[in-house]
């Protein structure tokens, strides 16, 4: 930590310093076709130099330390005029007030303006702007780079922001060691469900870069925001289009490396191209009357492909009232493949893992998006915009596992082998009506309201096991004869929905300090409601194996053809479900749980700028949460329970202003945390091979408290140099632990007393050269840049074995007494260096190679005596190119995961605070680490292209 701290003292006091004699040239720039109302993002540049901004949100802009002298200023935005006023006179110690109005032109082609930054709300420029002015420490990300770091899609994007990890194989990240229960999403301001039921948050993969124009991510809170959360509040904004019209069509081809390389690709029958597949159960399961095969299939050749359409326009409605249209649809497909180990918890007294696989995956995934907006701006004052999306994504996996089941009792020497066929497919529906109102100089209202439905579907997924005829022969023939457990082979059949309805309105009122025409202040009264509906069902036919002396060999790639030989009634097999066979009352009824989540929110922030340096931005909140569950299970039968509570939540955010370059921001909240319908429910989910989970009805909320401390440096509009501090406490952490029993499933509960979190973070983001040239057209711009950002974190956190089993129904064995949180690497950090060049108009090359690494992190805590299961760190890196070849072609190159590191997850040896009291806890490993997942997941390569009409 006291590395951070002297980098701070050193920057500090290189770039305070004081002001020279120079002057500056600030002013308002309007748009006259809008009654004057303020134009935002234009870009104003003193000609002949290099120094330039942009105007912000109020039409604003400062050019300031320009030298004493003679200028010519010229304002342009694209579609409008470009206005150029010369003679403009710079005194030293003074101040230039210059007030511009612009006009819309309908005859300016493109070739006639020339545009020295950008002028797009979702570019870099404009964000570090609205960062730099903004009081609370929201960092955004725009389009402009998304594209040019190679983002795909939302869970790619966050993690090019400083602290930011993502969870390996998902699209869960983690915000400072924090996952995803200390985490909220939403999309324009108003929250978004889960796709799943053992996350809080939507997997920020199904959201694709085309229809993001920023991300938002704040990873401090202020009252505005629902208060769940300690990691971060990530908003979405949704791609809007304010200009002419245009269409725009991309297509794009490529591979991965592993998918690629094998012989052969498997899949299996049933899912289509498409990613809109469902299977229901049929009549009379327990007569297998299933249409679809056990077997895999072979596929053509793994060649992933997308292709996209968006178009927008805008129309004038009368004088004073614009309509704005945008539409995006998509479709894209991939191909991986993953070969490697996967094994079980190491044995104590061996050191050996009690499974021990040669796994093999196969998956093809389909990602489809349509999403539609309308903005009607009415007047000067009014703004209402609709906002429709309509998400679907899907993943088809066929995984073969080949070894040791158990060490003591199934195929203890090898030979048994478990092939599992899943498909699971996310639907998901946004519609979003938000309305922006000036009622009068010093009064606005804003609201919006939002319906949302997500359906989660894993429908007929299909596991077989089979062991060695008898266990001293592992390379003889496999046959269902050993197998014992019913569930070893079956059928599964879930269905997630979730239906939510949010809506949020505010009301805020500006008043000043003295006679000016600043406004000083602004008071904020505001209400945000959530209510949710969520519905959960899950039944599974299992094939209990019978008559084991006469059970006959199988082909593993064949089991279709031991079902057709020994059909129901045989006597060789029977079908149940965990309620019972045919013959049994309500065996066909479905494992269910379900609830309503009500939270009701009010909250009052005020906005207070005590000087022209000084600004405060304080609020309250509260927040009635009521959760009911209810339940069918075979754990616990049929049940129901309610949490309800209230939760206060203040917040403080102060701003210095140290000089006209340079903010220094503290916040300091309290928030909380809530268990999720999954972690309350108890509900047996049988997810993955050897990984079953049930919930703990007694789990309580945590409570959490946050400071941050950051220093910023703004050297140019396109440069940024910021130090951070934070501190994390939370009051009774969540976390997944192992329950002591026969069965060692996870569950979820209050481990401890209370956890914390100490970290700092630096980033940079400069321009290491820029040049401009003259060309018979106009100037061209030539520039390299650099930008780069690293994270330290430690954590902490009790663990308490009496603490669990006093408070719930489960026993724990945590083989230490304290531990790092899970999922938090000490040390994140990500760079990359674009360059930048243009041949002529609309002609240039862009190309960025960026990294990322991560340092180790806890996949799961040690438990009956074994050390912690660890992912381990490892180095990313990516290249992308694009050229733009004119007024209607692009090309781009995006070589992804260029150096194909190991991923390997790894069960370590018990060391630290060892808990040596438990009586649970048998012994500690010895021998280690032991590695417990490791594969290659391939150079992902593509190649696209882009028209504009």
């Amino acid at each position: 930590m006291k590395y951070f701290l002297l980098i701070f003292v050193f920057a500090f006091a290189t770039y305070t310093y004081a002001q020279q004699t120079t002057g500056g040239i600030v002013g308002k720039l309007t748009d006259r076709e809008q009654n004057d109302e303020p134009l935002a993002f234009a870009n104003i540049l003193i000609k002949g130099t290099t120094l330039g901004t942009t105007s912000d949100f109020d039409g604003l802009y400062e050019i300031p330390n320009v030298e004493p002298g003679t200028y010519t200023l010229s304002f342009s935005f694209l579609g409008y005029e470009t206005v150029e006023i010369p003679n403009i006179e710079v005194v030293a110690g003074k101040v230039t007030s210059i007030d511009v109005p612009m006009s819309a032109s309908q005859g300016v082609a493109l070739d006639e303006v020339v545009v020295t930054t950008v002028a797009r709300k979702d570019s870099e420029v404009a964000l570090l702007l609205d960062q730099k002015r903004t009081i609370t420490l929201e960092t955004s990300i725009g389009a402009q780079e998304l594209a040019r770091k190679g983002a795909s899609d939302a869970a790619t994007a966050v993690t090019k922001v400083t602290g930011i990890a993502r969870e390996e194989g998902t699209g869960n990240v983690y915000v400072r060691g924090l996952g995803d229960r200390y985490n909220i999403t939403t999309l324009n301001g108003l929250p978004l469900p889960s796709n799943n039921t053992a996350k809080k948050n939507i997997d920020l993969g199904l959201f694709g870069t085309s229809i993001i124009e920023s991300i938002g991510i704040d990873k401090t809170y202020n009252a505005k925001n629902y208060g769940d959360f300690a990691g971060a509040n990530i908003n979405i904004v949704s791609r809007n289009y304010t200009g002419a019209g245009f269409l725009e069509l991309g297509v794009s081809s490529g591979a991965n490396s592993e998918a690629i390389g094998v012989e052969d690709f498997y899949l299996y029958e049933g899912p289509d191209f498409s990613g809109f597949y469902n299977k229901e159960i049929p009549d009379n399961p327990f007569n297998n009357t299933f249409d679809t095969s056990w077997d895999r299939e072979t596929r053509s050749t793994p060649i992933n492909s997308s292709l996209s359409l968006k178009g927008g326009d805008s129309f004038n409605i009368g004088e004073n009232s614009t309509l704005n249209f945008f539409a995006v649809g998509s479709f894209s497909n991939k191909n991986s493949y993953r070969e490697g180990v996967n094994r079980g918890a190491p044995n104590l007294g061996t050191g050996l893992p009690n499974s021990d696989f040669d796994y093999q995956r196969y998956s093809y995934e389909t990602a489809t998006t349509l999403m539609g907006n309308v903005g009607l701006r009415l007047g000067s004052a009014n703004d209402i915009k609709y906002n429709f999306v309509m998400l679907n994504n899907s993943e088809q996996k066929h995984e073969e596992f080949d070894g040791i089941l158990d060490r003591e009792d199934d195929a203890p020497n090898g030979g048994g082998f478990i092939q599992r066929n899943t498909f699971e497919r996310t639907t998901l529906i946004i519609n979003q009506l938000l309305g922006n109102h000036d009622l009068n100089e010093n009064l606005e209202l804003n609201w919006g309201v939002g319906y949302n439905n997500v359906q989660n579907l894993v429908p007929d997924r299909r596991q077989n096991t089979l062991l060695p005829y008898t266990n001293n022969d592992p390379q003889g023939p496999k046959s269902f004869r050993l197998v014992s457990d019913a569930s070893a082979n079956h059928r599964f059949f879930q269905e997630l929905t979730e239906d939510e309805l949010a809506a949020n309105i505010s009301t805020s009122f500006k008043f000043k300090k003295n006679d000016d025409d600043a406004f000083d202040g602004k008071l904020t009264l505001g209400y945000n409601g959530r209510f949710k509906d969520v519905s959960f069902e899950a039944t599974q036919f299992n094939y209990q194996i019978l008559n084991i002396a006469n059970q006959p060999n199988v082909d593993p790639y064949n089991i279709d053809a031991y079902f057709d030989e020994y059909g129901p009634g045989t006597g060789y097999w029977q079908i149940r479900t965990f309620r019972g066979t045919a013959s049994t009352a309500g065996s066909l009824d479905p494992q269910t749980y379900g609830g309503e989540q009500q939270i009701n929110a009010g909250f009052l922030t005020l906005e207070y700028k005590f000087t022209p340096k000084f600004t405060l931005f304080a609020g309250v909140r509260g927040e009635q949460i009521v959760q009911r569950i209810d339940w069918s299970t075979v754990i616990q039968g049929i049940g129901n329970n309610e949490l309800e509570t209230f939760e206060f939540l203040p917040s403080l955010a102060l701003k210095y202003e140290l000089n006209e370059k340079q903010n220094l921001r503290f916040a300091a909240s309290k928030t909380y945390t809530l268990p999720q319908f999954k972690e309350r429910a108890p509900f047996l989910f049988q997810e993955e091979i050897n990984q079953d989970t049930q919930g703990n009805p007694a789990l309580e909320n945590s409570t959490n408290y946050n400071f941050d401390l950051r220093w910023e440096l703004f050297p140019s509009s396109s440069e940024l140099v910021s130090l951070a501090v934070f501190g994390k406490y939370i009051e009774n952490p969540i976390n997944t632990f192992l329950i002591v029993s026969a069965a060692n499933n996870l569950s979820y509960a209050n481990t401890g007393d209370s956890a914390t979190a100490f970290g700092a973070e630096l980033e940079v983001k400069v321009d290491v050269l820029e040049n401009e040239k003259e060309s018979a057209e106009s100037m061209l711009v030539e520039r390299l840049s650099v930008g780069g950002n690293i994270s330290y974190l430690n954590t902490n956190q009790e663990l308490d074995y009496l603490k669990v089993s006093e408070e719930t129904n489960f026993a724990a064995a945590f083989t230490n007494t304290e531990a790092p949180l899970q999922g938090a690497s000490d040390f994140i950090f990500n760079a990359d260096i674009s360059y930048y060049t243009e041949f002529a108009n609309n002609k240039n090359l862009r190309t960025t190679l960026a990294g990322n690494y991560f340092s180790d992190r806890i996949f799961a805590l040690g438990s009956t005596g074994r050390g912690h299961l660890v992912d381990k760190g490892f180095v990313s890196l990516d290249f992308i190119t694009a050229a733009q070849l004119g007024d209607h072609f692009g090309l781009g190159l995006n070589v992804r995961n260029l150096l194909n590191p190991l991923v390997e997850r790894v069960n370590e040896n018990a060391e630290g605070d060892l808990d040596t009291t438990n009586p649970a806890i048998p012994g500690f490993l010895e021998d280690g680490p032991v590695t417990a997942l490791s594969y290659k997941k391939g150079v992902d390569l593509s190649l696209s292209l882009t028209y504009k009409f």
